[in-house]
């Protein structure tokens, strides 16, 4: 079991964009988050013209195709290598998605398109079939990725399939030939009377009855086809049928099946209904089993799931019953404050009973930062560019490091705000002139260099920085901070 330090859940209030940016670029969340998240889950508008209690559903295509798009490619430099991407949508803009994510990641990184059946019946539609499934596209981050094979108990009725007993315990049967001719190799030649090549087959021994016979894969690298026969035979894996003619076929005992593969068609997962627990009121709140199924089969213990469509909460709720580390990002403030935050804090006093809670044995613990994207710090009026009223000396100094690339520290007494390798970020809540300049170079270790930002600059002191300290500059802000855009480095 990992506990959930809280320093590394965040959840964030802001715009979901501006809230990836800030962990691709600031460094101090790059360095955590950026190359480092295991699965991100979303479950984005649908787009599907709807207006709900909780938020708006309305976009042209075109925009929503934009929308999503910038978040596909932030989402793609938060990913490690081997991480998976789960976008759950319905008929709508699914077609128009996959498109989007074969060009970022490529359609080698396709894995699976699950459909979840959310209900068995609905009215007749008008001018079509009733909708009674969504679509959740799954990509890895690259060809690396693999999803964690996972197994549901088996059905009363698949259980009468074992009805064979020896003294290892119940088993099926499954067959030794598969449907390919081949008599001029080794799998198409007889083996103890029976000719495969006969009915037009060859003989296919699988390779976990090997295994469990106990051979390594070098071994049963080594072997013939026939050497597998006998092989499983020595150890009492062939069941002989009593009809005469009938081929040999291997034995599947009971105590070694896993259970029933999951794979790709979701029909055992309800959505909420008016009385359960976990229900929390929020217009499109999916139930924490789908989320828990994503979660185990794209992550384990201790890695980091990010949702930045946090609506209720319900992935980040989820990801701390399972132990994982969290980022989840809300852009309107009332659902933020009405939903998610207070969901997230029950979930860590123990306090949420519903959903998974008792499937995963949670009790409580953990914690997690919230984190509100401030507004612009920069004011556009026509062509120019202004700092924003409300920016105080602290902020000033936080917004000009995450601008430039530097990692932000506070300056205790020093004029120094962030570090970039030998670099040291100065910050001045005035101008600066050749007093400060001096000031500021006369604090920098041998082999460091300056890079001085004030919110005015005398002209004598940019030639006195660089005389001072070859390598050093000065910069004023808002001016040498943007360019078309984008930060100067």
């Amino acid at each position: 079991m990992v506990a959930n330090d809280h320093t590394d859940n965040l959840l964030i209030q802001g715009d979901s964009y501006d809230a990836l940016h800030a962990l691709c670029r600031i460094p101090e969340y790059a360095q955590q988050y950026r190359g480092k998240v295991k699965l991100v889950y979303i479950d984005p508008p649908f787009n599907t013209g709807q207006s709900f209690a909780d938020y708006s559903d309305s976009l042209e295509h075109s925009i929503w195709l934009s929308m999503i798009r910038e978040r596909f490619l932030l989402f793609r430099e938060l990913l490690s290598p081997d991480a998976t991407l789960w976008v759950h949508l319905d008929d709508t803009e699914v077609h128009r998605a996959r498109c989007l994510l074969d060009e970022i990641f490529g359609p080698s990184c396709y894995l699976a398109t699950v459909v979840w059946q959310r209900t068995s019946a609905k009215s007749l539609a008008r001018r079509t079939m009733g909708t009674m499934h969504e679509s959740i596209l799954v990509y890895g981050a690259t060809e690396k990725a693999e999803l964690r094979p996972l197994y549901l108990p088996l059905e009363e009725e698949y259980l009468k399939r074992y009805s064979n007993t020896d003294e290892r315990g119940q088993y099926d049967t499954g067959d030794l030939t598969a449907g390919s001719h081949r008599p001029h190799l080794d799998s198409g030649m007889p083996w103890r009377g029976f000719d495969p090549s006969g009915i037009r087959r060859c003989w296919a021994v699988p390779r976990n009855p090997l295994v469990e016979v106990g051979l390594t894969d070098d071994q049963i690298a080594s072997l013939t086809m026939r050497d597998k026969l006998e092989a499983l035979d020595d150890a009492g894996y062939i069941h002989w049928p009593k009809k005469n003619g009938g081929f040999p076929r291997y034995k599947k005992y009971l105590h070694n099946t896993k259970g029933r593969s999951v794979g790709n068609l979701w029909t055992d997962i309800n959505v909420i209904n008016s009385q359960a627990a976990e229900r929390t009121g929020f217009s499109t709140q999916k139930p924490e089993a789908l989320i828990e199924r994503i979660i185990a089969m794209g992550s384990d213990p201790g890695e980091i799931v990010l949702d930045c469509f946090a609506g209720s909460g319900t992935t980040a709720t989820v990801a701390h019953k399972m132990h994982r580390r969290w980022v989840t990002v809300e852009a309107l403030t009332e659902t933020a404050d009405k939903f998610t935050r207070p969901r997230l804090e029950r979930v860590v006093a123990g306090d949420d009973t519903g959903g998974v809670t008792k499937s995963v044995e949670w009790q409580g613990g953990g914690g997690f930062r919230s984190l509100q994207i401030a507004p612009s710090a920069l004011e556009v009026v026509g062509e120019r560019v202004f700092l924003a009223d409300w920016l105080n000396a602290d902020d000033f100094a936080e917004m000009v490091a995450a601008q430039l690339g530097f990692t932000y520290s506070e300056a205790d007494g020093s004029p120094f705000y962030g570090r970039r390798g030998r670099a040291r970020l100065a910050v001045v809540d005035g101008v600066v002139d050749e007093v400060v300049a001096r000031g500021v170079i006369g604090q920098l270790d041998e082999g460091e260099r300056a890079v001085v930002v004030g919110k005015g600059v005398a002209p004598e002191a940019e030639a006195l920085v660089r005389e001072l300290s070859p390598g050093s500059k000065v910069m004023k802000a808002p001016r040498d901070l943007i360019r078309r855009g984008r930060a100067v480095r």
